[in-house]
């Protein structure tokens, strides 16, 4: 009897604890759906006076470089530098052989001593001429006078036809030679002028000679360093003929292209007298901007800066990074890069922990020990708002965050 209602008891049983356990349940608390707070790192802003740093990346030249050339046709005797040689100034660069350089400077002289004897024999022949023509004029006077006297017996029949005849050849020879000799004397200007002007181009050849023949030796005029080296003792080389070129160690340029927003700006501040440098990051080599090229391009303006000393290692066609000081900016506020959304945006933290996005304009960038900032103004920027230094892809306003190290409300 009693196995047969055994289940039935068990099943009561089983139900009996269900609806105890269900009754002494603990009440389930509603769970409540909470706003997400995102961890910012923020800084206090703070209105300074700050140099902005523009960079730049230039081509290192020499503006004087010197162009070696050979001044006559010959051989090179001397060639005692080489290439990349520091020389000092007053050292052989480069010499033609002698025996090339004699011989022209030889015919020169002697074209001017010929035409200086040729100027003395014309003056000599002048003299001769003005003399000579004094005799011949007395010659043509008694001819002329034989020539009447003869007349006058032929019309009284005191002589004969060919007498007279006689005579009048006489006279006529005589009249040719002074006609003669006046044609000379008045050429001899004309003659002289030529001679001159000849003589004159002679002493101007040697001269030219004389002048190339003290380039045949070519003596370093300044501290520089030898390049472009294109030949070496024993060549032949004709007339301005490219040998070797030097450049000095002082003055040496770097060229950059800025940009054309800056360019105005920079040139207003070297107007106004500002010295604007740049250097390198590593602070070995320095620059002064001096001036802008006269054209410009799509690209840019190419600036012209100047090394300030030998600035040992550079070597004209390298590449060069620098940056450049720009004129000072006032009341802007310094900001790492992460802090700036786009090109114009900040975001600062509100009193109840929200986003407030703020437009700024960009100044440029400076220095921040030894990393970058960028430089900002804005009409909303004001000293003590906290702009958030992290970069949140998802930032906008009324956003809510946690400020690292601060507890939230």
């Amino acid at each position: 009897m009693i196995k047969r209602f055994l289940p039935w008891l068990v099943l009561l049983l089983a139900i009996v604890v269900f609806m105890v356990l269900r009754m002494t349940r603990p009440e389930l608390v509603q769970a409540e759906a909470q706003e997400r707070a995102w961890l910012v790192a923020v800084q206090s802003a703070e209105l300074i006076d700050a140099t902005p740093l523009l960079p730049l990346y230039g081509q290192v030249v020499a503006p004087h470089q010197l162009t070696v050339t050979a001044a006559l046709p010959g051989q090179i005797a001397q060639r005692p530098v080489s290439e990349g040689q520091a020389v000092a100034a007053g050292t052989l660069l480069v010499a033609l052989d002698d025996a090339d350089v004699a011989p022209a400077l030889a015919r020169a002289q002697a074209d001017v001593a010929d035409l200086q004897a040729q100027i003395e024999a014309e003056q000599l022949r002048h003299g001769n001429d003005q003399r000579a023509l004094e005799s011949e004029q007395s010659i043509l006077a008694s001819a002329q006078r034989q020539l009447e006297r003869n007349q006058s017996l032929l019309k009284r029949n005191l002589t004969s036809r060919e007498a007279l005849d006689d005579v009048a050849d006489a006279y006529a020879r005589a009249e040719l030679t002074v006609s003669t000799r006046q044609r000379a004397l008045g050429q001899h200007p004309a003659r002289l002028a030529s001679l001159q002007a000849r003589l004159a181009n002679a002493q101007a050849n040697l001269q030219g000679i004389k002048r190339d023949a003290g380039r045949a030796r070519v003596i370093a005029p300044f501290d520089g360093v030898i390049t472009d080296v294109q030949v070496a003792a024993g060549d032949r080389v004709s007339k301005n003929q490219a040998l070797l070129s030097l450049y000095p160690r002082l003055g040496l340029e770097l060229r950059a292209r800025v940009p054309g927003v800056f360019v105005a700006e920079l040139q207003q501040a070297l107007n106004r007298g500002k010295k604007l440098q740049a250097s390198t990051d590593d602070g070995r080599y320095r620059f002064t901007l001096q001036r802008f090229a006269g054209t410009g391009s799509a690209a840019g303006t190419e600036a012209i800066l100047v090394a300030d000393g030998s600035a040992d290692g550079l070597r004209p066609g390298s590449l060069l990074p620098v940056t450049l000081q720009r004129p000072p900016q006032q009341q802007v506020v310094s900001v790492p890069f992460s802090a700036l959304y786009g090109a114009d945006t900040l975001y600062v933290v509100g009193e109840d922990f929200r986003l407030q996005r703020l437009r700024v304009e960009r100044v440029g960038e400076a220095r921040a020990g030894a990393a970058r900032n960028l430089l900002v103004r804005g009409d909303e920027l004001q000293p003590g708002l906290r702009i958030i230094t992290t970069h949140l892809p998802n930032a906008m306003s009324g956003l809510k965050v946690d400020i690292a190290g601060v507890q939230s409300e």
